[in-house]
């Protein structure tokens, strides 16, 4: 798929013909394009009560009850426990909404544990996860989707928000995107967890990520590296 970058645009002034470059490798990396649900981590999720079972005997089926979640509030705990959802301290059941979402790689380096070292625990202490960042459709859409302004997505393309970063996929039906740094995750590593496409960020735009991750995260920037000259062009274009 052949993108076309608009001329106000960090991907122009870098890499215009090379941003996203096409990969038929199945092998998850920094910089690669895949596809998710990721979690709506703006919204208060709600919570899963157990309220007892169907039956005193049975084990296996329960009641509950889903109810706003204020940290802080005490759970009321049943005095007949449902196996598949056991309670402990500390712990809540929460729900939450996901969306299916083009994902960005942020980092995957998690290096095995020797299993000597973990015997014995449970798997979730150790297991391996993809940081990812999210990409939102700039059009509006059907249902809930409400897109973003015009106004807003060229104060974006002029790098003026380290926590927003404007793009096109090279996905079908997909056309300007957003990606928020703010909304940074985590996803399973396991390969049912995500559907990887064949795009990854050529090493130029990989470059120009680094620098802007750290932009956001440490509030610096090297007033030598590509987004600090994309920055000055971009915000100096009428």
């Amino acid at each position: 798929m052949t993108l076309k970058f608009t001329e106000e645009s960090i991907q122009n002034l870098v890499d215009q013909d090379g941003w996203w470059l096409q990969d038929s490798s199945k092998t998850i990396s920094r910089g690669r394009l895949i596809q998710a649900y990721a979690v709506h981590v703006d919204q208060i999720p709600n919570r899963l009560l157990p309220a007892g079972r169907t039956e005193a005997t049975v084990h296996t089926e329960g009641l509950f009850e889903i109810g706003p979640f204020r940290y802080g509030d005490k759970r009321s705990n049943t005095s007949l426990p449902v196996a598949a959802l056991p309670v402990y301290p500390n712990e809540e059941f929460l729900v939450l909404r996901a969306k299916r979402r083009p994902l960005l790689v942020i980092a995957d380096n998690s290096i095995e544990v020797d299993k000597k070292l973990i015997q014995g625990k449970p798997k979730y202490q150790t297991a391996p996860t993809v940081i990812v960042a999210p990409y939102y459709g700039k059009d509006e859409g059907t249902g809930a989707r409400s897109g973003y302004t015009d106004d807003f997505v060229a104060r974006v393309r002029q790098c003026e928000y380290p926590q927003f970063f404007w793009d096109k996929l090279p996905l079908p039906g997909v056309n300007e995107s957003i990606l928020r740094f703010d909304h940074i995750q985590p996803i399973g590593s396991h390969y049912n967890t995500y559907d990887i496409t064949e795009y990854r960020l050529s090493d130029d735009a990989l470059m120009v990520m680094d620098e802007w991750l750290a932009w956001y995260v440490y509030e610096t920037l090297d007033t030598e590296g590509l987004l600090a000259c994309a920055m000055q062009a971009l915000q100096q274009s009428p």
